[in-house]
Order: structure tokens, then sequence, then C-alpha cells
């Protein structure tokens, strides 16, 4: 087997295959031989059909088999004996036949770029800073006691007021006609927690049980309902009863009810505090991470591989189909999506990837088997039984990549915060909550 590789563009390259006729002839009899043993065919006894009616009913897919095997081992040896790292699959095509009368095979295909990262003590990285404070815990005490508030019926003179349930009969128009889900009996919510758009709460704010009111409600333009967006319906609007809400007290009552196991309001907000605390530095990692990412792409120079682009592309779409049949979207699988659409997010994807993956190569960043068993006992601290979560992990091995991959991500970002520029920023933890 003769091989020759040339530069097409960027990083196209093309090889030239060449394969001795004799022996895909001789692996084709072969196969044909060991087919005749097994083979049923009506009027023949097993393993006595005769070779010429084998190769007649056999022979084109047989031939056709061996020419993929065989091109492909060959493509494969010559790749590695040329010490080149293929980048998807290559695309191969007959070639003229060689003087000696030897099939010839051209593949075009591409490779991994030479990735080229520049000095990182010239990338500059806002790093963040959050603190969990005594407003974040009382916060989150709200919360749980809204969680948890019970409901007792107003007095008929009432005024429905913010934080009250209030039931109500409903029923809006558009053009004078009903539109579907625009009319609603004996239906519950509770005023100021925006379940309702702000019209319809300030409508009812101030109304007393057994009145009725009309008003106008504009229908945002990026309202999910679409046959409603962006319209103006008429609605009438009944009260039929109001609740007041009674938030239990924070006491060791409270704390008992939330399977607190020092049932005190201290040991209450010393574990709020414990899980905003692993929330913050989870969402601090993830956001830091991020722009150390972002940092080390801009310092990098390579070209991308269209082969492995489109392929993120297409686990981009199947992504996306997969999220559409989740909601119920008809025909998912068939819904036309562009390449385009995805194009964009697929090479940042594939950019980065290569370049983490040269950082990891060239600076020994692979995760450890301490890092990684750490990494698994940080994850399980949280839960009412680690042991039992830590063999979760253990005991199967795509779950294990998937820390590795995470402990790979930590040693890389903790790289380059050691290299670049880093400016701290502190943020409140309201800040850092809302950031997506």
């Amino acid at each position: 087997m003769a091989v020759n590789v040339e530069t097409l563009e960027k990083l196209e390259r093309k090889m030239t295959l060449t394969l001795p006729v004799g022996v895909v002839e001789s692996e084709v009899q072969t196969r044909l031989k060991k087919l005749a043993r097994t083979i049923k065919m009506d009027g023949f006894r097993p393993g006595k059909v005769p070779m010429n009616v084998v190769t007649q009913r056999y022979g084109y897919s047989v031939h056709y088999e061996v020419m993929n095997d065989k091109v492909g081992e060959a493509f494969f040896n010559a790749a590695n004996e040329a010490k080149l790292r293929v980048a998807g699959q290559p695309r191969i095509s007959e070639a003229p036949a060689s003087p000696e009368g030897e099939m010839a095979f051209d593949a075009v295909f591409e490779v991994y770029p030479e990735v080229k990262i520049a000095d990182l003590s010239t990338a500059e990285v806002e790093k963040l800073s959050a603190e969990v404070t005594d407003s974040a815990i009382d916060k989150t005490i709200d919360i749980l006691r809204k969680q948890r508030r019970t409901f007792s019926q107003r007095p008929q003179d009432a005024a429905a007021q913010e934080g009250d349930r209030v039931t109500v009969d409903f029923e809006g128009k558009i053009d004078g006609e009903v539109f579907a889900g625009g009319k609603a009996e004996d239906f519950q919510f509770i005023v100021g927690d925006g379940q309702m758009l702000k019209e319809f709460e300030e409508a009812t704010r101030g109304m007393k049980s057994g009145e009725s009111k009309t008003f106008q409600l504009a229908f945002p333009a990026d309202y999910h309902g679409k046959d409603v967006a962006g319209k103006t319906a008429d609605f009438m609007v009944t009260l039929k009863k109001i609740e007041a809400a009674h938030l239990p007290e924070v006491n060791e009552a409270l704390a008992k009810s939330l399977g607190i196991e020092d049932a005190s309001v201290e040991g209450l907000r010393t574990d709020i505090q414990k899980n905003l605390a692993r929330e913050v530095k989870a969402r601090l990692l993830a956001r830091n991470k991020q722009a150390v990412m972002e940092a080390l792409v801009s310092k990098a120079e390579l070209d991308l591989p269209n082969a492995s682009v489109q392929a993120e592309v297409e686990r981009l779409k199947e992504g996306a189909r997969a999220d559409l049949k989740q909601r119920g979207i008809k025909d998912a699988d068939k819904a036309p999506l562009p390449d385009d659409i995805f194009r964009p997010q697929a090479e940042r994807r594939v950019r980065l990837g290569l370049v983490v993956a040269e950082l990891v190569r060239s600076n020994s960043l692979q995760a450890t088997t301490e890092q990684i068993k750490a990494h698994i006992e940080e994850l399980a601290a949280s839960y009412e039984k680690p042991a039992d979560v830590m063999r979760w992990y253990y005991s199967d091995n795509n779950r294990l990549g998937e820390v590795e991959a995470i402990v790979i991500e930590n040693n890389v970002t903790n790289f380059v915060l050691s290299q670049a520029k880093i400016s701290d920023k502190a943020v409140s933890f309201d800040e850092l909550m809302a950031q997506n």
C-alpha cells in the first residue's frame, strides 16, 4: 500500500490509498466460502449451496462490504503512520487505478488544528466574590414561612389586600368574543404574588366579597398565549371570597417542621447559612469559570475543523428537538431547524473544547483520582446518606466521566487564575442570585 498526503486548505487533507486487487478478491472469496457454510436457500441442504449460486446472490454485497473494510483499515493505518489526528470521518471516492493495476482511492478529511495560546499573564479576568449576609438568611426564612402559610376567611366587609388569597369568577372578551382560557370560576390566587398580570391584580385589590368589576387588560406583546398577545381584553371579575394569610412564627416549631436537626431558631439560621453558602460557592465557581474560559479563548489562535463543528451542530439540534418534544410539540423530531441557528454556539463549544484540551495537555492538568474522590465527597456531603451517593457515582463510568470533566475544568480555571491579571469584584448576595 502506497500513501500520499497533501494539504488542500487549512485543516483539510487529501490522502491517496492504493489496494492490491488480489487482496480484495481473496478476502471476498474467503467471506463467500464462510457464508456458504451457513446460509439456507430453497432447494439446497444447509451448507451445500453451490459457490456460483452464493456468488450470484451475495457477491456484490460482500464485495462492497470488503471494500469498505479494507479502505477504512488502510486509511486508519496510514493516518496512524503519518501521526495525523483525524477530525470526523473521511470522504472517500474512487480514483484512477495505479499503473500497476492496483485499486486507488482518494480520502479527503480534516485534522485537528494546532492550538496556539498566548501568554496568559496578559489575560484579564474579573473575579467575583460574595458573602451570605443576615439579610439573605432573613429573606430565605420569609420564603420558607410563605411556603407554610395558612389562610382564614376575612369578614364580609373586608377589602382584598396584599398577601390575601382571593377566590374569583372572571370572564374576558376580545372584540366581544370570549377567548380560550379567558373564563374561570372559583379561581384562586394570592394578591401580590405575581401569578396574575399586573392589571388583573390591581383591579382585584380593594374589592370586597360579592363585588363585581369590569376593567381592560392589555396583554404584553410577548405573552405566552399567542392568540391574545398584544391585544386588549375587556374583563369582568366577581370576588367571591377573601382569605387572610397567616405566617408561622419563627420558633422551634418551625425549625422542627423543616427537619432541622438542631430544632432551634439558631439551628435553623445555621442550617440556612450552610445551604446558602453552598449555593453561593457553586454560583461563584460557575461565574468565575465562565470568565476564565472567555479570557482563555481570547488568547488562543486556531482554525476550527468543520467536521467537529457540524457534529456539534447535530448534537445541539438533537437537544433542541428533545426539548420541543418534552414541551408537547407535535412532530418535534421533524421540526425544520436550520444549521445556522446553532452554528455560532457550536463553534464556541468546539473552540473552547480544543483550547481547554491543549492547556490540559501542555500543563498536565488532568484530573487525579484523589481530586475526583474529593469532588464526589463534596457533592455527597449535602445528602442524608453520603455513602449511598458516593456508591451511586462510582457504580457508573458515565457519572464518573462527568465528575472528571468538572474537575478538569476546575483545574483549568485555577491554572488560568494563577497566571492572569485578576481584578476582584465583590457583589451582593442578591446580585449574584439574579445572574443567569
